[in-house]
């Protein structure tokens, strides 16, 4: 039997397939413009901002010490890029939501067994807009002021050496989040319904999820994955509620 953590994988790799078969490709065209429009302009802006954002988070050290700086600034390198992706990942979300719940509808109707999907809709679309955003905006709420408390600790020295790995598991979380809750909130499962059976599944949820964020870490494969992860996020569902 395969391990629960390692099924997240396998929806992830099925869902790129899914998304990359000719009766998905117009339901992604979508969410992939959405999201290069948004790559191209955090990395502009991260690119002339970055190291500064290294600099200032960076503790100040006593020259006895300043041997450290070698240990340290990587490390810190990979929390600003932890919080520059994170941020790029959410706001995508954000925008793409009302495309990507779309999409879900529709991965859900291939996984089931039926093809026929109806005519392209901008009023089918455009009535997901409200419950989509409204989701999105549950979402921030549960992501902020966790997000803002590991900032917080980032600004610690010392203890800030702790907030990479942190950063990093609660992304790994987020991302399950994120993806599975557009299957969920298509089937009008609540938010806190959809909290209880993730944790529920928390091995399965986390494999996922950690795959998913992975992928999406590597420039320009993200901005493919996103849609992908839709799509795999959907397949979880499907499966895993049976």
């Amino acid at each position: 039997m395969q391990a629960p953590v390692l099924s997240g994988p396998q929806y992830l790799r099925e869902g790129l397939k899914l998304v990359l078969s000719p009766s998905l490709r117009l339901f992604v065209l979508l969410p992939l413009a959405v999201n290069l429009l948004l790559f191209v302009g955090l990395i502009y802006f991260a690119g002339h901002q970055f190291s500064l954002w290294v600099d200032s988070l960076m503790p100040s050290l006593p020259s006895w010490l300043s041997f450290l700086n070698y240990v340290l600034w990587p490390l810190f390198v990979v929390l600003v890029g932890l919080m520059v992706f994170f941020t790029f990942t959410m706001l995508a979300n954000v925008i793409a939501a009302p495309f990507n719940g779309f999409l879900a509808e529709k991965v859900e109707v291939v996984v089931r067994g039926t093809d026929d999907f109806p005519a392209f809709s901008w009023a089918e679309l455009m009535a997901m807009v409200p419950r989509t955003l409204g989701r999105e905006a549950r979402k921030l709420g549960y992501f902020l002021p966790r997000a803002i408390g590991l900032f917080i600790l980032s600004l610690i020295p010392v203890v800030n050496i702790i907030a990479a790995p942190l950063w990093l598991l609660f992304g790994i979380w987020m991302m399950a989040i994120q993806y599975i809750d557009y299957p969920a909130d298509n089937h009008k499962m609540s938010w806190q319904d959809m909290l209880a059976w993730l944790r529920e599944k928390r091995w399965q949820s986390l494999g996922f999820g950690g795959s998913v964020y992975l992928v999406l870490l590597v420039p320009f494969l993200n901005i493919l994955m996103m849609p992908a992860a839709v799509a795999g996020a959907t397949l979880f569902w499907v499966r895993e509620r049976t």
